[in-house]
């Protein structure tokens, strides 16, 4: 497949706009790598070409501008031109978990409203599910393979041209939050926000050089972060994106010491099961090459962050943000002055920390995080009003996460409202009982959790998945209490231990507190 021969009589800011920056890289340089994985590489030429194929195809299925089309779609070189082909035809996007069950996936079809579903075969039985429960449908699509009632992908872009359409109009996506409780709430905007301050550090501090810069998408590309951060951010920069199809630590090691990755986002947990590799292993890779190592999403130990700088140098770099908003950012120099923190507010960000009247609290005390809203590109979730209203207080949003701001304006995490343990009256906050167990050699991972005490309304409790080869004894039980006592103010320290082979968890990396929580609970009055 060739690039379009037509060229693109446009500045660089006019094609962002309206999605066909994809097109400028193509002919500038038509050969150099877009894509690379396990599931198919495309070069800038090939993304461009079967993006402008799948544009006709959807508009030759009777979609228009404004339509929504669904994406269930593994990490893979399809999942990609869906993103861009939307991205350059006015319509919306809404790329699904595929880790939902088939009744989830099939109500965010309906809910968002897809008049095209694209689906993965390697999801067949859930596709095929959850394409029955939306009489919106009008086109179903598989990929790399046959979903009983889908027609083929590739028959649909073949029979189509290539070259660039010649009517772009910028299109959008429309996620679903990871919400752990009810169903998920698609974050809808009826018009674009303006420029992030973060965008704008972010490109300050990855300063991409497409001549030369690899990047490395680490996570599902249906989530936000690695989907804006790890393949759009690098992509419209012109830097190709190496695709993992499944996390794990040595194979990440293997990737960057290959192709020479520059940059790359991560969540805590990567970087904790990196550094709990055995040194020969870890030692083995060449990472010289990273320059830029960027995370968020979850609070990072700080011993993690700590050994993550010293065994890569000063390339960390920390965001505190969501599918919602948010802009909160720090260098490694700077965090190591201020160490457990996820950074300042950016210029032109604001934030709050308020108690549960909604007023303004002091530098140093926990409350509810808020971000004051933009005046324009203002966030809802998609026909749920009732939630909307939830997530704001006047102009301020929050996504429920808890912490506090220092002296220094230097915004530090505790937890998420839902998660703290009130034990005796006493709000105890899991993350920072997790950040010191997570210190010990034998734990691989943990959640801290409330379980009933009929005394103290909630007592502290620990679920401990071990590493591997550590026996799962009464012996060390024991010896992680008197860890435990020996790092934690007694108030804080777990009353009990149990082990679990593994810990549920989003494909985020967040662990799932409420299903750690729920079997502790069954039988008591209290709601999870």
């Amino acid at each position: 497949m060739t690039a379009s021969t037509v060229k693109l009589s446009m500045t660089p800011e006019e094609a962002a706009a309206c999605g066909m920056v994809i097109a400028l890289h193509a002919e500038a340089a038509p050969d150099r790598p877009a894509i690379l994985s396990p599931l198919g590489d495309r070069t800038y030429a090939d993304l461009n070409a079967r993006s402008n194929q799948l544009v006709r195809a959807l508009r030759s299925a009777g979609l228009k501008e404004g339509d929504a089309v669904a994406l269930l779609c593994a990490n893979r070189p399809e999942f990609v031109e869906a993103c861009i082909a939307v991205s350059r035809c006015g319509m919306r996007l809404t790329p699904i978990n595929w880790h939902l069950t088939a009744e989830e996936i099939g109500y965010i079809v309906e809910n968002c409203e897809a008049k095209s579903f694209i689906a993965d075969a390697r999801f067949a039985e859930k596709a095929a599910e959850a394409s029955a429960m939306s009489p919106h449908l009008v086109q179903k699509l598989a990929v790399a393979g046959e979903i009983k009632g889908f027609t083929s992908y590739d028959d649909a872009l073949d029979a189509e041209p290539a070259h660039n359409i010649e009517d772009p109009t910028a299109g959008t996506q429309m996620l679903y939050t990871s919400g752990t409780t009810g169903h998920p709430k698609g974050v809808y905007r009826k018009a674009a926000p303006p420029v992030s301050p973060l965008l704008v550090k972010l490109r300050e501090t990855a300063a991409f050089d497409p001549t030369k810069d690899v990047a490395l998408s680490t996570g599902p590309l249906y989530h936000a972060a690695p989907l804006a951060l790890n393949l759009n951010f690098p992509l419209m920069s012109g830097v190709g994106v190496v695709l993992m199809d499944k996390w794990d630590a040595e194979e990440t090691l293997k990737l960057v010491a290959q192709y020479k990755v520059t940059h790359t986002h991560v969540v805590p947990t990567m970087l904790h099961r990196i550094l709990s590799l055995p040194d020969d292993v870890r030692n083995s890779y060449d990472v010289s090459s990273l320059r830029w190592v960027l995370h968020g999403a979850a609070p990072c130990p700080v011993h993690v962050k700590e050994d993550t700088i010293k065994w890569l140098g000063n390339v960390v770099y920390e965001y505190y943000a969501a599918t919602e908003g948010g802009g909160i950012f720090v260098e490694s120099e700077e965090w190591l002055t201020k160490r457990g923190t996820v950074g300042r507010a950016l210029e032109g960000v604001t934030v709050e920390v308020q108690d549960d009247a909604g007023v303004e609290i002091p530098a140093g005390e926990i409350g509810t995080i808020y971000f004051k809203a933009p005046e324009t590109g203002r966030f809802e979730y998609f026909k749920a009003p009732e939630k909307t209203d939830g997530a704001y207080r006047g102009n301020y949003y929050t996504m429920g996460d808890m912490g506090y701001v220092d002296e220094d304006g230097f915004l530090f995490l505790t937890g998420r409202s839902a998660e703290v343990i009130i034990s005796g009256g006493v709000n105890i906050y899991p993350a920072e009982v997790d950040q010191e167990l997570l210190r010990h050699p034998a734990v691989a991972d943990v959640a801290t959790i409330g379980v009933p005490n009929e005394e103290w309304g909630e007592e502290v409790k620990s679920v401990i998945q071990l590493e591997e080869g550590v026996e799962a004894s009464q012996a060390t039980k024991d010896d992680l209490l008197t860890f435990a006592a020996e790092h934690l103010p007694g108030y804080k320290r777990p009353r009990s231990i149990d082990f679990a082979d593994d810990l549920p968890r989003l494909p985020t990396g967040k662990i799932v507190r409420r299903q750690v929580r729920e079997p502790y609970w069954e039988g008591h009055g209290k709601s999870i």
